[in-house]
């Protein structure tokens, strides 16, 4: 229930929001003042769903409502539990999304227009694997010398991760706000959140695109702040966004992952169907 509540509030929220987590941080890189608001709300609303009153109820609410396994809950386990090596059906499923995605995409004409598309896909699909690759590998300890026990250096989960964009918001203004604490380290998801905006704002004023963006008015102001607060809540609830389960969780072939995308592709086809716009 978790991943359907959280991706549905999500996808509603980015609707709100003008863009979800990592399109917020695009924007605050190019000068957007009403994305910065977003960025701090969601944060909160995060933080309030990690540890607080909002925790309290998806923990003891939405989480309660779930299914157990007996394997993993990547459909590569669950079909090696029919038949076939788990490592074979890693590849059919690999290539079987694999394929479906790139039809999608190119049977549109606008995609198959704009080379820039294809060259986001590739290097955003790149970073995803560069990010699993530093955490889980560069990153990893077999035996950390202080609890003699395998880790995983400077993640906030404590295991391997790669992009998301809605709990290191929460860690952000965590690590902002006690920054003279020492016990608090620029984790990879703090690292992340803080290089999108830098390097969006490079980008922006290479290109001369840095431009001062405000809320039009008390209508546009309101929607924003509902919508960082359905990012902030969504995403936690998910565990991940657009990016930390639309793309980085899918490519574990998590079901949970496969969810949550569904339920916020779901939203998205909702708002577009009555001349919306998700961004």
């Amino acid at each position: 229930l978790s991943y359907v509540v959280g991706g549905f509030l999500f996808g509603i929220g980015m609707t709100l929001g003008s863009g979800c987590g990592s399109k917020t941080l695009i924007r605050i890189g190019a000068g957007n003042l009403k994305s910065v608001v977003v960025f701090i709300v969601a944060g909160i609303a995060a933080y309030m769903t990690l540890r607080g009153i909002l925790g309290a109820f998806r923990v003891g609410v939405l989480e309660q409502a779930a299914v157990t396994l007996s394997t993993g809950q990547d459909l590569p386990s669950l079909a090696a539990g029919i038949g076939g090596s788990k490592q074979t059906w890693v590849v059919v499923f690999s290539i079987l999304f694999g394929l479906s995605f790139i039809v999608f995409a190119y049977a549109t004409k606008e995609f198959r227009s704009k080379l820039d598309y294809s060259l986001g896909g590739v290097v955003t699909g790149l970073v995803v694997v560069g990010g699993w690759y530093v955490s889980g590998h560069i990153g990893h300890l077999a035996e950390d010398p202080n609890t003699l026990q395998e880790a995983f250096v400077a993640t906030n989960s404590g295991r391997m991760e790669s992009f998301s964009f809605v709990a290191p918001l929460a860690w952000s203004l965590d690590y902002l706000m006690f920054w003279t604490d020492k016990t608090k380290i620029v984790t990879y998801g703090v690292a992340s959140a803080a290089g999108v905006i830098a390097g969006s704002a490079v980008y922006a004023l290479a290109a001369n695109k840095f431009r001062w963006e405000g809320f039009r008015d008390a209508e546009d102001t309101g929607l924003h702040l509902l919508g960082g607060m359905l990012m902030g809540f969504g995403g936690i609830t998910a565990l991940g966004c657009t990016i930390g389960q639309g793309i980085a969780g899918f490519s574990t072939l998590a079901v949970g992952s496969i969810m949550t995308f569904i339920a916020i592709v779901a939203v998205v086809v909702c708002v577009s169907s009555v001349g919306g716009s998700p961004i």
